[in-house]
């Protein structure tokens, strides 16, 4: 939302959540990522022995404790599982009651694959003699605007829910909506997430396509090979400045800007160049009111794969030059997976944990990097003095997301220098 100046506002993160293979909750996924240790193992979601690779980063069984009291959970997919308690989490971290009636809150949540795990069962259990056994709520779960709708019931939003499902760039798009909703004034405080479950088809798709790695993805190596998929939750609350501290809630990061392209080029490969994901970070430093030179931290989309890494790294050499070698580099795949449509999300999530504690998170898996892609990826987890980070997600169809995160108190020096370009 513009101010009397025309100046474009950033918002504010003021909780956060997380499902990721490393357990359930933040404190499992910060430190799982400060260790610089990875969460991608043999699978057992299913039977993957008829497939090329057998890992996969899936999400361990709940305690009790976390799951008592939340109505309709048995019914839930697993997604569905995923989302709230992601969500359960981030708006009790940043001190909000579970019951959102009472404000205008809105959910702009992301899904590639919904409930399919769940439809997947519901065909196992009919197929054998034909007779239509599996229950009913097992088929429904397919949708995927599921999760974000879940999310709404559970804490009672009832502004908009925005379900987006545009492949791997999903959750910083929906994040991106999110922020553009908080501006406008159209919600007081808005979910931004998404949810995904590992699932037979996804799996045989990918290798399908010969873009699975049979060991833990190991991006921008020489010896990659491919990606590891992963399963999850992440959950944003998102709020502008003056609200958040009208009720004393501390901001863990702010949200300085959001941009989206598309590559046009091709339905599964990035165009090589680079052009579309340095066009979608370009618009998000423009948006962020950032030059280039401020940004102290990348959390790249990081697949591990032979195509994706080098037309990510030629994206950042268009927007950052020779800085493009010197940046840290964070790959938050190589521990927790790809979370498909939630990967925007969880990457976010790290990103905010780095910039909160002003450490690198370890990049896991070693080997040699690839000449073709010099980045300066996070090895250690050595202490950092970032201000900006910006996270970057690329999807099949070449559609692009990219957000800019400041460590809390940047809106602040975005919105100078903003009004500075209106003088």
């Amino acid at each position: 939302m513009a101010s009397p100046t025309g100046v474009r506002t950033a918002a504010v993160v003021t909780g956060i959540g997380a499902v990721s293979a490393f357990g359930w909750g933040i404190e499992a996924l910060h430190a799982g990522l400060r260790a610089g240790a990875t969460s991608i193992r043999p699978i057992t979601r299913f039977d993957a022995s008829a497939f090329p690779t057998a890992i996969a980063a899936q999400v361990p069984e709940p305690d009790r404790a976390r799951t008592r009291g939340i109505e309709g959970w048995a019914r839930m997919s697993l997604a569905d599982r995923f989302a709230v308690s992601a969500a359960r989490e981030a708006v009790a971290r940043a001190g909000l009651p579970g019951d959102l009636s009472s404000r205008m809150a809105g959910v702009f949540f992301a899904s590639s694959t919904g409930g399919m795990l769940e439809s997947e069962i519901y065909y196992a259990w009919g197929r054998h003699d034909g007779i239509d056994r599996g229950p009913r709520h097992l088929l429904v779960s397919q949708q995927v605007n599921r999760p974000g709708e879940a999310v709404a019931r559970d804490l009672s939003a009832t502004g908009p829910v925005e379900s987006v499902s545009s492949a791997c760039a999903s959750a910083a798009l929906a994040i991106g909506l999110a922020l553009e909703a908080v501006r406008d004034g159209e919600v007081e405080i808005a979910l931004a997430g998404g949810a995904d479950s590992l699932c037979r088809v996804t799996y045989a798709g990918f290798n399908a396509l010969q873009a699975v790695d049979s060991r833990p993805c190991r991006p921008f190596r020489a010896d990659r090979a491919g990606l590891s998929l992963g399963e999850g939750a992440a959950v944003l609350v998102i709020e502008r400045p003056e609200r958040a501290a009208a009720r004393g809630a501390r901001p863990l990061a702010v949200l300085l800007g959001a941009g989206a392209s598309a590559d046009a080029h091709h339905m599964t490969a990035p165009d090589p160049s680079g052009a579309g994901a340095a066009r979608a970070l370009a618009l998000a430093l423009d948006d962020a009111g950032c030059r280039p030179d401020e940004v102290g931290l990348v959390n790249a989309h990081g697949t591990g794969t032979p195509l994706n890494d080098v037309a990510e790294y030629r994206a950042l050499v268009r927007v950052f030059g020779d800085g493009a070698r010197s940046i840290p580099v964070l790959a938050t795949k190589a521990s927790v997976g790809h979370l498909l449509g939630c990967a925007g999300a969880i990457e976010a999530v790290a990103t905010i944990l780095a910039l909160g504690d002003q450490r690198l998170q370890p990049v896991p898996g070693g080997g040699d990097s690839d000449p073709a892609t010099p980045v300066r990826l996070a090895r250690e987890a050595t202490a950092v003095d970032c201000r900006i980070a910006v996270s970057l997600n690329l999807g099949f169809g070449g559609c692009n997301g990219a957000l800019v995160l400041g460590r809390a108190g940047a809106e602040a020096g975005a919105e100078r220098v903003l009004e500075e370009r209106q003088r």
